[in-house]
């Protein structure tokens, strides 16, 4: 009987090349690796997505992993009993009616701000309802606060190929959540300055996760991949059906 199938969601501002660092290590490992695109247009239709992909795309036991709003995906996601533990890496881990800009308020992130346009490009984009903008990141902000520990030449990278998210995906409500009858396991980057760590703490302890802390930024999947590699790894070894452990 195989292992578990794994499933990274990537977060905002992203795509599934930031879990390349991940991935090559658990497929060597032996494990099926899917990493699907999140939408990033807002909460329900993206958990609905990922909904839908670990459901046609994997069989058998499965570990969901979520980064940043991939957190809030997942959370907000409805999988089947073959989803046997979820992974947060940096991400949100909402509770229901919880949004993502009311979790960031007061916490000293760098992107709760007067300005948001201090921070963040904003920009209209086709079809979009009344109101709504896509965020893109200023360069200066990956520079400074989202991969502050990646060298130079990478953030530069990051900056240049990040994907929006709308404004809408950070004012919708959570719905009830995934996590709350699944093994968690969370990964808190100690230096992030998008989801200070506190926050991460908060919400990982209320999840009940089991907590791995590690010297990093907002994206320590990538400059620091082995913490993300170990939490993984230790959800799918209560994932393996019995006859497997």
């Amino acid at each position: 009987m195989s292992k578990p199938t794994i499933v990274l969601v990537h977060g905002a501002w992203a795509d599934g090349s930031s879990w390349d660092l991940v991935t090559a290590p658990l497929q060597e490992q032996g494990y099926t690796v899917l990493v699907p695109p999140n939408p990033l247009r807002g909460v329900a239709s993206d958990a609905a997505s990922i909904s839908s992909f670990v459901a046609q795309r994997t069989t058998g036991p499965v570990v969901v992993v979520g980064h940043s709003y991939g957190g809030f995906v997942i959370s907000n996601a409805e999988f089947s009993n073959d989803v046997r533990a979820l992974v947060y890496v940096d991400g949100f881990i909402p509770d229901e009616g919880e949004f993502v800009f009311q979790l960031l308020g007061g916490s000293g992130s760098a992107l709760d701000v007067p300005d948001p346009t201090s921070v963040l490009d904003l920009i209209a984009y086709p079809g979009s309802p009344e109101g709504d903008l896509e965020a893109y990141l200023k360069p200066e902000t990956v520079h400074r606060y989202f991969a502050q520990d990646l060298p130079d030449q990478d953030r530069g990278l990051v900056a240049a190929r990040q994907r929006p998210i709308t404004l809408s995906a950070n004012t919708a409500p959570s719905g009830p959540p995934s996590w709350s009858d699944r093994p968690v396991w969370a990964v808190v980057g100690t230096e992030d300055l998008v989801i200070p760590p506190a926050v991460l703490r908060s919400m990982a302890e209320r999840a009940g996760a089991t907590i791995t802390e590690v010297a990093a930024s907002h994206v320590s999947m990538v400059s620091h991949p082995e913490a993300a590699i170990a939490a993984i790894t230790a959800a799918a070894a209560v994932a393996q059906p019995a006859e497997m452990s």
